[in-house]
């Protein structure tokens, strides 16, 4: 049974970081790719980042702008966000998912096999 499970969201300032956390199991984890999407009320999960599982590189989507790192934990199967410069558009339900094992990575949501439940972030102006 496979399982992702985030933590780390809350309410925080604008200005302000916060990190992430997925814990994987029921994987292949060292060899998944992993994702952080995110959604706000009323608008379509967006591509945040991902991190590929072969050579731990990563990509972001282009709002990133430099503010926030993906990163990965293989030894504890637990892939993070931490992220910085939060601004009050940040506001979001932040979801972790993982794609088949070795398939590559994807900036694509239906390509992901396995999510997780989802963690809120709110950011307050």
């Amino acid at each position: 049974q496979v399982q992702l499970v985030e933590s780390g969201g809350g309410l925080v300032q604008a200005g302000d970081s916060l990190r992430l956390s997925c814990k994987a199991s029921g994987i292949t984890f060292r060899r998944s790719a992993m994702a952080w999407f995110r959604q706000a009320p009323g608008k379509e999960r967006e591509f945040v980042a991902a991190i590929t599982w072969s050579t731990s590189r990563a990509y972001y989507g282009d709002f990133v702008r430099g503010r926030f790192t993906i990163s990965r934990d293989n030894a504890n199967n637990t892939v993070y966000l931490q992220m910085s410069s939060l601004k009050d558009e940040d506001t979001a339900a932040y979801y972790c998912a993982a794609r088949g094992q070795y398939a590559a990575y994807s900036t694509s949501a239906h390509e992901y096999d396995y999510w997780g439940q989802g963690t809120q972030v709110t950011v307050s102006p």
